[in-house]
């Protein structure tokens, strides 16, 4: 009984097995445990440990999300209004259920200090989307742009690299793939937004003329 009266040394100290990758559940995630449907409280879960810990923001696709659950693209839809209406989540959603959304936990359900970024959200949201619509366009790209290449546009926003430069990049890119493949080069589509870094650096050297890219793009 003694022992257990005294303090407490630096051996005696709790140690995180895993120092990355764990979540502060405060007062807000109990709360959700009794508000949220199984699945919605199993999003919210998901989200909170995926989000950036200044923001409480995590942006992904409904396929994305889909597949992180093992459930279908409509059944995450359920999910994900009920985050909104019971205001555990903000959602500005992407123009289609392929296009990245930013998912932003609610202040009274995220334990973290948060970094004021909220004019930010939407400037990052609108450069997101618009990466998004030119890579889909492009013809020549494997399909949607993945998680990774988010991260990637993600970077370049926090670069305050212009959109124009990023999407004038793209454009060059792909005219290059369909000479190549006009040339007999393999056909392999575009499977990364990495493919579009070099060029990013090579019209950040030397810029596009005026009016180049719309010659690209047509």
């Amino acid at each position: 009984m003694k022992d257990n009266l005294l303090p407490s040394t630096h051996e005696d100290k709790i140690r995180i097995k895993e120092p990355m990758g764990w979540f502060v559940a405060g007062e807000g995630f109990r709360r959700t445990l009794n508000m949220l449907s199984d699945g919605a409280f199993k999003l919210y879960v998901h989200l909170s440990l995926q989000a950036n810990r200044r923001t409480g923001q995590v942006t992904a696709t409904h396929k994305e999300l889909a597949a992180a659950l093992g459930k279908s693209k409509r059944v995450v839809g359920t999910y994900v209004a009920e985050l909104e209406t019971k205001k555990v989540c903000a959602v500005l959603p992407g123009k289609n259920q392929f296009m990245a959304t930013v998912y932003e936990i609610s202040d009274g359900y995220w334990p973290y200090q948060r970094s004021q970024s909220s004019p930010e959200s939407s400037e990052i949201h609108e450069y997101l989307e618009s990466i998004c619509e030119c890579y889909e366009k492009l013809g020549c790209t494997s399909g949607k742009l993945n998680a990774a290449g988010i991260e990637i546009t993600k970077r370049f926003y926090r670069s305050s690299i212009p959109i124009d430069v990023v999407t004038g990049a793209m454009l060059l890119g792909a005219c290059r793939k369909y000479e190549s493949w006009l040339n007999g080069g393999t056909c392999e589509p575009i499977r990364s937004m990495a493919y579009f870094e070099p060029l990013v650096e090579e019209i950040q050297a030397n810029p596009l003329p005026d009016g180049y890219s719309g010659y690209l793009r047509g």
